[in-house]
Order: C-alpha cells, then structure tokens, then sequence
C-alpha cells in the first residue's frame, strides 16, 4: 500500500500560499540562480515563465526584468504552479510585438523529468501517482545512475536535482554548455541515456550488445549495488508464479528458459529464485552456450531499475518544467533540491509540507521580540532544502565571477 504520512488538506491552499509567497519562497537564491550573474544581462528578462493559477488558469509568455518584478509578481497572482521555460531572443511578455519568425527560443537549461508512473510495469506494491518506500528506490536508483552519467561522460558538473512535490524528480543542468545545446545536441544526450526502450505491448526491454557500453555497465554495477534490498526484499519479484512469468519472457532462449523455470520450482522464496538465475547465467557463460541469454541477468536488472526518462521534456529547448520550490497542490509538499551526494538520506514523506512551514513561521514569530525581522524559511523546516540550494549556486557563482572578470577585461582592452 501507499504511504499516506501527510496531514496537510488541498483545501487549505489558498489560504496558505499568500503567506508562503510573502514570507517563505526564497526569492534571492532563485534569482540568484535563474540570472545567472547577469551574464548576459538580459538572460533574466528573456526567460519564459508560466503561472497556472486556481481552477487551471493558465498564463505563458510571462517575463521579469528584475527580482522585485519577479516576486510582486508571484505574490499578488499566488501561483499553485510555476514552470520555467526558455532564454528567448525577446522577451516573452513582448511576443505579440515580435513577428512569429524571429521571436526564437535560444537557451535553456538541459533537463530531465523521471516519473514513478513510468515504473508501474515493474513494481508491485503502487501504481500512478502512488509511492512508497518500497518503489522509492528507484528514484535514488536514477539520481545515482543519471548524474554519473552527467558527470563522467559528458563532462557536466552544475547538476540541480528537484523533488518534483509527489511522485518523480527531475534534472536542470546549468552548465553554460548544457543551456547553449541544440534541440540534435539535447536529443543525443537524451537516447543516450535511453536504455529502457519500447511501449507498452513490447515485453523485453532491453537488449544488451555482447560487450555492453561502458556507461551501461557502470549503471548495472550501481544497480547491483542495491538490487537485492530493492527488488529481492522490497519488492519480491519473483514471488508469485505471474511475476516469475513475467522475468521469463525476458529470457530469449526457450531450452535455457525451460531449464530454470523447471528449477525455479524448487525454491519457495525470491532470494533463493534470483540466486538460481544468476547462477545459471554465469554457467552459461563460461561454457559459451545460449549466447543470446548471456547478459539476462544485466538485462532483467536494468528493465527493472534503470531511469525511465520522459525524453520529449529533454529534447526541446523551449519546453517548460516545474520550477524549484512550487507547492504541489495534490500533497502540500514543497518541491525541494535533492542533494545528489546524500540521496540515501533524502525522504520524500518527510519534505515539508507548506501548512507545516507555515505553522512553523507562525510559531517563531510570535515567540520573536517585537521590531525584530521578520523570521524567513531559515526559522522553518524548509531551511535545510535552502542549504542543499545554496551549496549548489556556491559552486555554480564561480563560473560565472570568471565570466565577469573576462567581460570586464575585454572591455579594458577595447
């Protein structure tokens, strides 16, 4: 069954979003994020926003020249969501004025969205929007898997990981090389990091080459890491003779296939059935036969655990994603950063919820002397997500101060 440790109620939402607006979102961090250090200076100004305000108003093509613009804005609409989109060649809120040719998308951030819906083939204990402790793993699986890929073999190293509020995560990578890809160079990345390939009428997923990439093998091998306490413990896939099924119609070859079925029965529990498996591939190998079967084990691993990235959010340059720190208005929860270092610790049913926040604000404020600052999400629970934000724009800033210095000596040279 699903978890269900939350107490906040949708229909509070809008009475707490104006106080979230006005006294917790962290406007400076986000726009010392979305600015970039000014570097161009109208990187700010041409960036797409969208509100979706209460019952489903929609409104694109929003645009801010500055942080008080930005967060007037956003207080006296109190979106229940933000979604950030392009670097425009003008700015959005002018687009009308712009013939529809030149008005062009130039620069965003490379992201990535994974969605636990994407997984229900392949967990047993949630469906659809549901999550658990139990499938929650396969969201640490992908963070693990995806930001070694990022790092290791395309060099990225500005990688801000968000709790999407419910059910998934997602990936900006703020490398200025990421923002300046094209829709072929974002498109690469993306099959690239496709191994899980096919819908939903197609059974066997992944079909490894005789001598697998070197970055799928380094995916298998942190699957590995966490396979038995997932899909073994957690999940008791091989439990029940459909599940069992289900992994054998991943096996190409039918005599190698009859062969572990037959023995499978033998054993009552999933440890016992994967070790059988894993034992009957690697005798396979070392005798060179069933070579289609070789790499089963990987494959059945990797069907069930690698990310399943939604690549159509990838490809696009001016395709629009949820921003950090919206509310989701199904569980109230805060859409928080996830430091990748410390996934292990990150648990998405203890991420604030905006009433706990607020309650929390409304505590230490009225424990506060009188004339003092008004307490910010510092004094809230939201405090440690900002820390996660802020070590990331730290390592982030440094780019762009060397950025400035060589912008100010052109000019000195000019």
């Amino acid at each position: 069954m699903p978890e269900n440790r939350n107490t906040y109620d949708p229909a509070s939402l809008p009475d707490l979003l104006p106080i979230y607006y006005k006294k917790l979102f962290p406007y400076s961090p986000y726009f010392r994020w979305l600015n970039y250090g000014g570097v161009p200076k109208t990187y700010l100004s041409q960036r797409e926003f969208s509100f979706t305000l209460k019952d489903d108003i929609y409104i694109r093509y929003l645009s801010f020249s500055s942080e008080k613009e930005l967060s007037e804005e956003i207080q006296k609409r109190c979106p229940y969501k933000i979604d950030i989109g392009a670097v425009f060649s003008h700015r959005p809120k002018e687009h009308k004025t712009v013939k529809a040719a030149a008005f062009q998308a130039l620069e965003k951030e490379l992201v990535f969205d994974i969605d636990m819906t994407d997984y229900d083939d392949v967990r047993s204990c949630c469906s659809g929007a549901d999550i658990c402790d139990r499938c929650w793993p396969l969201m640490q699986i992908a963070i693990k898997i995806i930001d070694r890929a990022l790092r290791d073999d395309f060099g990225f190293e500005h990688l801000l990981w968000v709790y999407s509020g419910r059910r998934g995560v997602h990936c900006w990578v703020c490398d200025e090389t990421a923002r300046k890809l094209s829709q072929n160079g974002r498109t690469a990345i993306a099959e690239y990091l496709s191994v899980v390939k096919g819908g939903e009428n197609q059974t066997k997923k992944v079909v490894l080459e005789d001598r697998p990439h070197p970055s799928i093998r380094a995916a298998v091998e942190i699957i590995k890491d966490r396979f038995k306490d997932y899909a073994v413990k957690k999940q008791d896939f091989l439990s029940e003779e459909e599940q069992i099924k289900k992994v054998l119609q991943l096996v190409p070859d039918e005599d190698f296939k009859e062969n572990i079925e037959k023995n499978m029965e033998k054993f009552q529990k999933t440890k016992d059935r994967w070790l059988l498996m894993e034992t009957f591939c690697n005798e396979i190998r070392q005798k060179n036969e069933f070579k289609k079967s070789h790499n089963i084990t990987e494959e059945i691993m990797l069907q069930y655990c690698y990310p399943r990235l939604d690549v159509n959010v990838s490809k696009g340059v001016n395709h629009l994603l949820k921003s950090p720190f919206c509310i989701h208005p199904k569980t109230g929860r805060v859409c928080v950063p996830i430091d990748p270092e410390n996934i292990d610790d990150f648990d998405p049913f203890t991420v604030p919820t905006i009433s706990t926040i607020v309650d929390e604000l409304n505590k230490s404020e009225s424990g506060s002397e009188e004339g003092k600052r008004i307490k910010d999400y510092r004094q809230t629970s939201l405090k440690s997500c900002i820390e996660v934000f802020d070590k990331f724009l730290t390592h982030l800033e440094k780019t762009w101060k060397g950025k400035l210095i060589e912008q100010s000596d052109m000019k000195m040279e000019f």
